[in-house]
């Protein structure tokens, strides 16, 4: 089974938990104060938790972390990211939760508002390490993200970039075909997928969150800054550009693009699946899915699924996303800081925690191994993926088009989903559903979007 591999709202599991969480947070409660010295910082055993990254990967980054610190050891425990802050608000809230656990810059998995009281302030051990102007050390707005009420809350060391398709290159070139870049060309790629036995361009619009990309990458097509300006409540959801957004996606079912029964699946594992094992041509997920072009984690993800050891690896790339609109708007690259490392106040082996966590976030070395991962792209300057030495599935195809989609994320400005609220996710979530099950127009969905937005206003 395929886990849900990012944080993009995806789900209401576990609201009533992060509602709770977030009272907690705004009423200014605290987790209490520390009644140990936190042991050693070179010695003891940690637990970390988190939603990311894969089991394989955070194996790589616990080793390389060993080859220093030998004497800590690290379990990693990967919570399902739809459970993930319903699981850790009870553990954080005892005398058993993790000693280190990973917080999101934003969403309703792990955001880092509503964790904040239970994390140690790591200013002065950053500082420390990295001297005074450590800030300027890593990728913009991302010590900003995860500072609560002048608290660093978590050290960022992973940054994520959506809005591009992904394709199984093979299944391409077997009917001579290439990625489509308008309406009309994805049309005919698909009749001719179909035609020979296959799906098209599969989403899982189960209330996993995915789509919310989608849609956000054909409001650009339709004009460029509509979706974020709408989420920063600069523009109204009911604006034209954005009905006509989601008239686009209602056209991408209509017209045999998107693959029947969208909102009966999920993207993890159902989407996932079907991609990795070559039954569909072509899905849309961000940056992390680039762990995939690479020989041992699909391997492992194609384990995972049950499926036997000589199936093919396929080769995926990354490609722009159709201009949908016919306007001839680029496709662009929206992303967040995505993931932070705040350890446990309460924890016992504190200082131990403290280690992991600047080494993973705030050295060379440890953001060296997340970039080698290639599921995320490192938050401190300087330090990219040493592509020579990633064993891809079709290095000479991909390699490439994966530096480019790392440089593209590395260096956007354009939010992917900081701006929103968990709520208002969600809200995006259910026009997509309603709006693909024919109960409600592209114009009452964006009435409704409207409708949760004036009741929950962007914080400004």
């Amino acid at each position: 089974m395929f886990h849900a591999k990012r944080r993009l709202i995806r789900s209401v599991v576990g609201t009533t938990g992060f509602l709770a969480a977030s009272a907690l947070a705004l009423s200014g409660c605290s987790a209490p104060a520390p009644s140990n010295d936190g042991g050693s910082a070179t010695e003891g055993t940690i637990q970390w938790w988190s939603w990311t990254p894969d089991n394989d990967l955070a194996q790589r980054e616990i080793a390389e972390f060993n080859k220093e610190f030998p004497n800590i050891k690290v379990t990693f425990k990967k919570v399902p990211n739809a459970d993930y802050t319903g699981v850790l608000r009870p553990a954080l809230a005892s005398n058993d939760g993790p000693d280190v656990f990973t917080v999101a810059a934003s969403g309703a998995v792990g955001p880092v508002n509503v964790f904040a009281p239970y994390a140690q302030d790591l200013t002065p051990a950053i500082a420390e390490k990295l001297g005074s102007d450590w800030k300027s050390q890593i990728a913009p707005t991302m010590a900003d993200a995860f500072t609560v009420q002048g608290k660093l809350a978590g050290l960022p060391w992973a940054k994520q970039g959506a809005g591009k398709m992904w394709i199984n290159k093979d299944l391409f070139d077997k009917y001579g075909l290439s990625a489509p870049t308008t309406l009309q060309e994805w049309v005919k790629v698909c009749e001719t997928f179909r035609a020979n036995g296959h799906g098209c361009f599969k989403e899982g619009v189960g209330g996993s969150g995915f789509d919310v990309d989608t849609l956000h990458s054909i409001a650009n097509s339709v004009e460029p800054g509509a979706f974020t300006a709408a989420a920063r409540g600069e523009k109204k959801w009911t604006d034209p550009a954005m009905v006509k957004a989601w008239e686009i996606f209602k056209q991408l079912s209509e017209n045999g693009i998107l693959d029947e029964g969208a909102v009966g699946v999920q993207q993890y594992p159902d989407v996932n699946n079907a991609f990795l094992t070559g039954k569909v041509p072509m899905v849309q997920m961000g940056y992390w899915y680039s762990q995939y072009a690479t020989v041992n984690s699909l391997t492992a993800a194609l384990s995972g699924a049950g499926v036997p050891a000589d199936t093919p690896k396929i080769t995926i790339v990354p490609v722009p996303f159709p201009d949908v609109a016919g306007k001839g708007n680029p496709s662009t690259v929206f992303s967040d800081p995505d993931a932070a490392q705040a350890v446990n106040t309460k924890s016992k082996s504190r200082n131990a925690a403290t280690t992991f966590a600047l080494w993973l976030g705030g050295s060379k070395a440890g953001q060296q191994v997340v970039a080698n991962n290639v599921d995320s792209i490192p938050t401190l300057n300087g330090v990219e993926a040493a592509w020579d030495s990633v064993q891809l599935v079709n290095p000479e195809v991909q390699t490439p088009l994966l530096r480019e989609f790392a440089k593209e994320t590395a260096e956007s400005t354009e939010p992917r989903q900081l701006s929103l609220a968990a709520v208002h996710i969600q809200a995006v979530i259910d026009a997509n559903q309603a709006l693909l099950t024919g109960q409600r127009s592209p114009s009452q969905v964006a009435e409704d979007v409207q409708s949760v937005a004036d009741a929950n206003p962007v914080s400004k």
